[in-house]
């Protein structure tokens, strides 16, 4: 074998080599992807993580003396106080399980009233759904526009309500309410196991329990009926004692 047929099969070889390196390399970064961008249900995500959410949560419940998961749940965003407050009951009392800080929830007091506001929305609602492939981590949706902030949009000729209101994780949000991520792997978790059907949501500009919300906070006029609902809501059983 002559030097320019030597030097010819070297090169092929590195260059099959080479190929064949490239080629594993592809594989693993595709399953990668595939693996971080595959969409994963609820269970994926309480096999990830629940066991360490209701972990968190035992020393709470047994020092509320509530069996979990609860017959009832109550989430209360308060928003000048940047708190969510978890209260759960069962067949005989309902206790304050748990505080969080708010980390991020854009807006100031007063009602959501349109698209692209920033505003947090305000009053009682439900959890819609679980999403487990939030961009934030994990998400639980409102429902909102409810069927209150829907009537009062009629009544003002107000469209483009928004949407996509969620309790995330991460720390930056835009008319959200963010936890930060284990927070929400909490509260996702025991949503789940709860059941999405015993859950409510209070959000509140402040805690009536203590204040009331300043002027500037209590338009449009009809935000006076709303807060009067959910001060109501706030200042009676289960949530005042």
């Amino acid at each position: 074998m002559n030097r320019r047929k030597i030097i010819l099969f070297a090169v092929l070889s590195v260059t099959v080599v080479l190929a064949l390196n490239f080629r594993e390399r592809l594989s693993i970064g595709w399953n990668m992807a595939q693996q971080r961008f595959a969409k994963r249900t609820v269970n994926d995500r309480l096999k990830e993580f629940g066991g360490a959410a209701r972990q968190r949560w035992k020393p709470h419940f047994k020092v509320a003396g509530i069996t979990y998961p609860p017959k009832r749940v109550v989430f209360v965003a308060l928003k000048q106080e940047r708190m969510f407050e978890v209260w759960a009951e069962d067949e005989t009392h309902s206790r304050l399980i748990r505080r969080y800080p708010i980390l991020a929830a854009s807006g100031g007091l007063g009602p959501k009233l349109r698209e692209g506001d920033k505003q947090v929305p305000e009053g009682m609602y439900e959890i819609e759904s679980l999403n487990p492939n939030s961009a934030f981590h994990v998400a639980l949706r409102l429902n909102y526009p409810n069927a209150f902030d829907r009537a009062q949009a009629g009544k003002d000729s107000r469209t483009d309500l928004g949407g996509d209101i969620m309790i995330h994780g991460k720390s930056a949000s835009i008319g959200c309410i963010a936890l930060g991520d284990e927070a929400a792997e909490d509260v996702f978790t025991l949503a789940a196991d709860a059941g999405l059907k015993k859950i409510s949501v209070i959000s509140t500009p402040v805690d009536f329990r203590k204040s009331d919300p300043p002027i500037a906070a209590q338009v449009p006029t009809w935000t006076g009926e709303l807060y009067a609902q959910i001060k109501a809501a706030m200042t009676s059983p289960p949530l005042s004692q």
